[in-house]
């Protein structure tokens, strides 16, 4: 009997799986130019901690979620909520007041699947839990943008202010009396949401109710003084450091805990599932989950899928996402097999990528081998060759080829050959 992924799960390849190490160099190497430390989480969750912090009203914890309800656990939906936790949870404000977090791995969701968006997907997530200021925004959304441009896509930035509970209320009263005047025309998802979640109405994707709040009222013309201020500035912080965004009033975030700043990383790509990174401010989430009061936080996730699929369509370098092999050794006899062994571990010792085939294979089928892998250098050893104590060092990119002495210990030849290879 064969078995298939479950559907909404995906293997990820060899060949793809070097393109998704380059996605994560790259992204690791930003972070550490930001100062951000990794945190590693579990992939399980209490099913409460998502409840209370994403909302009980959002379709994520209504109807996406994988829960184990004779456990009161669930698989993580998103990592901001973990994130959260854990800085409460081991009181990582004591250690440093302003914490700059990052973590990479799985999510699930149970929805539809479609291209861009499986129900087991991965996501690179930041935090900046601590600081209040509108620079911290403005300086996480040019961190994005760098990290995005540092991987050769090109994204449009959208930004919003939502407000905070001081003068969301007013708002709310304003767009759930716009929309039950105009109930007829939203579709079913949104004629729920318009009194439990209406501002999730502003962010719904169906043509109708698109077209229903273009007129609806904007939480820009509602934000009380401070919040005002805060947006003010966190434009004004973009602008500093070069950063190029377009204002959206009608995006929000389809969690709870979010306030003020929101926004997204945006491509015209990838279909229906535009948004490659989105996040916004927290400020009262850590305070929810039972950590300190007024504690400030920020951050954002990005979806390492769909990133993978703009670098595709963008095509980027082959060369760069496939780890070529620095030496592939070609042996041919039992006896060049004993001699190549520990000349191919020793290279690896030295920290080259050296690769042999183990079996009696032909030479030209190890060639055909030494091709898969991308080598830059095949060195050919056989009975003849250790006779000679000279092995054949064919440049696979030039094919010029040279002698190479076999004489001397493995160790000192791995030297000669890591010298060669370096040149």
């Amino acid at each position: 009997m064969k078995f298939k992924t479950a559907n909404g799960f995906k293997d990820i390849l060899p060949d793809e799986a070097a393109r998704w190490q380059q996605l994560e160099q790259v992204a690791r190497d930003i972070f550490r130019r930001f100062g951000l430390r990794e945190i590693r989480l579990p992939l399980l969750e209490p099913t409460e901690l998502f409840a209370r912090s994403i909302g009980e009203a959002t379709d994520i914890v209504e109807k996406e979620m994988y829960s184990f309800a004779d456990k009161g656990l669930t698989l993580r939906p998103e990592a901001t909520a973990s994130i959260a936790r854990a800085y409460v949870e081991h009181g990582l404000h004591v250690q440093q007041p302003v914490q700059r977090l990052f973590t990479i791995g799985p999510m699930f969701r149970h929805e539809r699947p479609q291209k861009g968006r499986l129900r087991q997907f991965h996501q690179i997530d930041v935090e900046i839990i601590g600081a209040s200021e509108a620079a911290a925004d403005a300086e996480l959304m040019a961190m994005a943008q760098m990290l995005l441009n540092e991987l050769g896509l090109h994204v449009s930035l959208e930004i919003n202010s939502i407000g905070c509970p001081q003068c969301r209320p007013a708002f709310r009263s304003c767009l759930v009396e716009y929309l039950q005047e105009r109930a007829a025309s939203l579709c079913e998802d949104c004629k729920r949401r318009s009194s439990t979640n209406p501002l999730r109405v502003l962010d719904c994707k169906s043509k109708g109710c698109k077209e229903t709040v273009q007129d609806a009222p904007s939480i820009l013309d509602s934000l009380c003084s401070d919040c005002d201020a805060h947006f003010t500035a966190v434009r004004r912080g973009l602008d500093e450091l070069g950063v190029t965004y377009q204002l959206n009033r009608f995006m929000v975030r389809g969690l709870d805990y979010y306030v003020r700043t929101t926004f997204e990383f945006t491509t015209t790509n990838l279909g229906a599932q535009s948004a490659v990174a989105a996040g916004g401010r927290y400020d009262g989430l850590i305070e929810e989950l039972g950590g300190p009061k007024n504690t400030p936080g920020i951050g954002f996730g990005m979806g390492m899928e769909r990133l993978i699929l703009l670098m595709e369509q963008q095509e980027q370098d082959s060369k760069a996402a496939f780890v070529r092999a620095d030496l592939f050794a070609a042996a041919l006899g039992e006896q060049a097999a004993i001699f190549a062994v520990p000349l191919v571990h020793n290279l690896r010792r030295l920290g080259f990528y050296a690769a042999i085939e183990h079996g009696s294979r032909s030479l030209k089928a190890q060639m055909k081998q030494a091709d898969r892998v991308k080598a830059r250098f095949t060195l050919i050893i056989g009975e003849q060759e250790l006779e000679r104590q000279e092995a054949v060092l064919r440049n696979m990119d030039s094919q010029e080829q040279s002698t190479f002495s076999l004489q001397g210990p493995t160790t000192e030849l791995a030297e000669r050959l890591a010298k060669l290879i370096e040149e």
